[in-house]
């Protein structure tokens, strides 16, 4: 799956947990990351430490298990998708080139890891970045290109561009 590009990594949000013991606060940290090649390929990671560094590296071991092939046709998504993961839904459409990425932080990090340049989404529902992120890559794995629909029903399917 990583063959040409080395992957990149980001770290989306780093979370403290404060649990009140006798001598005071003991804080843990868990951190989200994403892990792409900006060529397709895609994975988030979620880790948790006493501290912050070994949370991050945990995330980025967690994400490089979970890699998922992305469809890009030029350097947008192939067709319309609405993604979902509890109270998030995140609606991403193709855009025409020169359009970027109009998205929210959390969800903007996958989509560019993703190799994705142009594309608009609109986040309804809960904007908490854990969920955002794994509704982008809900909906980025429902993503089918020409090829696969073409030879799933055997026949020839017209693209329409709206733009």
């Amino acid at each position: 799956m990583q063959g040409e590009q080395p992957l990149e990594d980001t770290v989306v949000k780093v979370f403290r947990n404060a649990k009140v013991v006798k001598g005071g606060r003991r804080f843990s940290f868990s951190a989200l990351v994403v892990v792409g090649d900006r060529n397709g390929t895609v994975g988030i990671g979620y880790g948790k430490a006493n501290e912050v560094p070994p949370a991050v590296e945990k995330a980025i071991k967690d994400a490089k298990k979970n890699l998922q092939q992305i469809p890009v046709v030029g350097q947008t998504i192939p067709h319309e998708v609405i993604g979902r993961c509890r109270a998030t839904q995140i609606t991403m459409l193709p855009a025409s080139p020169g359009t970027g990425v109009i998205a929210g932080s959390s969800a903007r990090a996958v989509l560019e890891y993703a190799g994705v340049r142009n594309v608009l989404t609109k986040i309804n529902g809960s904007r908490s970045a854990k969920n955002v992120v794994k509704a982008v890559m809900d909906g980025l794995g429902k993503l089918r290109d020409q090829e696969t629909i073409e030879s799933a029903r055997g026949v020839d399917v017209e693209v329409v561009k709206k733009w």
